[in-house]
């Protein structure tokens, strides 16, 4: 789709988040607020312009008349569910170097809103390993992340090791001056690590398992 620029993403982000919270589209002046813009015909000028590289529908005459069809990233919006970006794959056993960037998504899975609350930082990738089975996670299987830096103890999240440049889907537990990344799987062993070593990427916050043909 044609690209934004930083002060449309804002309007289009605004009028997502609104709606997701409210189920109605905002204002113009509403709008006008968010964004620093006092005059009504700017911000006409700005819808039109979203309008027109096909992310929203504005219903002329009409309060509150803006659909909006995509979101800022690019994708289908729905009150009821969240697409989710997939951007690429996870080792869950000994970990290996991850791909080069993940962008742009591979694809998108469609979650309903009461499996999460809310799109902001959310990501998703496909399981590669065994190592968390008994965490009923298993090879094909596809996580959701929640982007964030720090992690409590025995959280599930995604792991970069600096030292080593590789990545994987441990829990995290941090015990006096080392990390231990403990696998959900008899078999293996914890990998130990200096804190400087490690770097949060993201919480597990759903598990979409891929049944069995």
């Amino acid at each position: 789709m044609p690209g934004l620029s930083e002060h449309e993403q804002r309007i289009l982000k605004f009028v997502e988040g609104f709606l997701q919270r409210f189920h109605v589209a905002p204002t113009i002046e509403e709008i006008g607020r968010e964004v620093g813009l006092s005059s009504k015909d700017h911000v006409f000028r700005d819808l039109r312009s979203v309008e027109g590289k096909g992310y929203i529908k504005r219903k002329r005459r009409i309060s509150r008349g803006i659909e909006l069809l995509f979101t800022a990233e690019g994708l289908p919006f729905s009150l009821s569910t969240v697409h989710i970006p997939l951007l690429g794959w996870i080792v869950a056993s000994d970990p290996v170097p991850v791909p080069g960037e993940y962008f742009p998504p591979l694809d998108t899975v469609e979650l309903t809103r009461d499996i999460v609350r809310g799109q902001e930082g959310l990501y998703a990738l496909q399981v590669k390993g065994e190592s968390m089975i008994d965490a009923l996670i298993n090879d094909g299987d596809i996580v959701v992340m929640r982007h964030q830096k720090e992690a409590e103890n025995g959280d599930l999240v995604a792991v970069w090791l600096k030292g080593e440049k590789e990545t994987t889907l441990k829990r995290f537990y941090l015990e006096g001056g080392r990390v231990r990344l403990q696998p959900a799987n008899p078999r293996m062993e914890p990998i130990y690590v200096h804190p400087s070593d490690v770097e949060i990427q993201g919480k597990v916050v759903a598990v979409i398992r891929q049944l069995q043909q």
